[in-house]
């Protein structure tokens, strides 16, 4: 197989945003160089010191940009870094763990499909729908799921918008389009909404060729209210902006308002229930009101 058709080719810039949770990044660091295909260059973008390991900034293997809180603003600030130098952005939240050869699998399905402009991957399993897995379970899983050798290069399906927690773009089709800063803090649905600024450039689909285990740390995560107000107002807010559909948006703010509202009096121990019902009905309060602003969650 040549080079133009394997993806030896392509340069793979990896994009991490992390706040306050050093041991993720010191781990997300380490599995990257572990990869049989180690990416060119590993971006992590952070607020303060607190947020990496001592000594990283010292590192020649990384680079380290700090500024303004928010997912949106730290990976805007990556794409702004990396410019047009690499062929492929990879996002990664720092509690996921990509298996051993995705960066190289990454590579050759884009290879692949020169169609394709945005990618997503196999999550084999997705621990923020629970309590969490640990890195030791990941890594099980992973290999586990590495022994049935199914990783096709193949798409999937085609999709609305891409999971954040593990989605690949060229660099090409990004260009000046950046993540909308005005979904602040974790940003909730800011995936759906970049893809669908990018869908008029390619295909947005899902592939099983590259694959990983999102943990789903619980700590340092955006508080029960304010995630409760983004699941109302920022659906809205796309579907205003043209990035998301009605029907969509109508079946996220349902399922997400009626779960909070019927497992309120019996929670699960890692989810506020009451405080996302709260952060439900302050967004219809401010719907209301004619209030239609994703930003408002900083002052909750």
């Amino acid at each position: 197989m040549n080079a133009i058709n394997d993806g030896e080719h392509l340069s793979v810039a990896v994009v991490v945003a992390s706040l306050g949770r050093p041991q993720l990044v010191a781990q997300m660091h380490q599995l990257m160089l572990e990869q049989s295909c180690p990416p060119d260059v590993l971006v992590f973008s952070v607020v303060g010191e607190g947020d990496i390991p001592e000594g990283y900034d010292d590192r020649q293997d990384l680079h380290v940009l700090r500024g303004s809180k928010g997912l949106c603003a730290q990976r805007n600030r990556a794409l702004d870094w990396l410019a047009d130098d690499y062929d492929l952005i990879v996002f990664y939240d720092d509690d996921f763990v990509p298996s051993r050869d995705s960066v190289d699998r990454i590579k050759r399905f884009f290879a692949a499909h020169p169609e394709v402009v945005g990618a997503t991957g196999n999550v084999i399993r997705d621990g923020i729908k629970g309590p969490g897995i640990s890195f030791e379970l990941a890594k099980d899983l992973i290999a586990g799921h590495e022994k049935k050798d199914f990783s096709p290069n193949c798409i999937v399906t085609s999709l609305e918008g891409l999971y954040g927690c593990n989605m690949v773009y060229r660099a090409s089709a990004i260009g000046s389009c950046r993540f909308d800063e005005r979904l602040r803090l974790y940003g909730w649905q800011e995936d759906v909404d970049f893809a669908a600024s990018l869908s008029s450039r390619g295909r947005i689909v899902k592939t099983f060729a590259f694959s990983g285990v999102h943990q789903g740390v619980k700590y340092g995560r955006t508080s029960g209210v304010r995630l409760g107000y983004s699941q109302v107002v920022n659906p809205l807010y796309l579907v205003r902006k043209g990035t998301m559909s009605r029907s969509f948006a109508a079946r996220l703010i349902v399922r997400n308002v009626l779960a909070n509202h019927l497992k309120t009096f019996k929670p699960e121990p890692w989810i506020d229930r009451a405080g996302r019902m709260k952060g439900n009905w302050i967004a219809f309060r401010d719907l209301m009101l004619g209030r239609l602003m994703p930003e408002r969650i900083e002052a909750l």
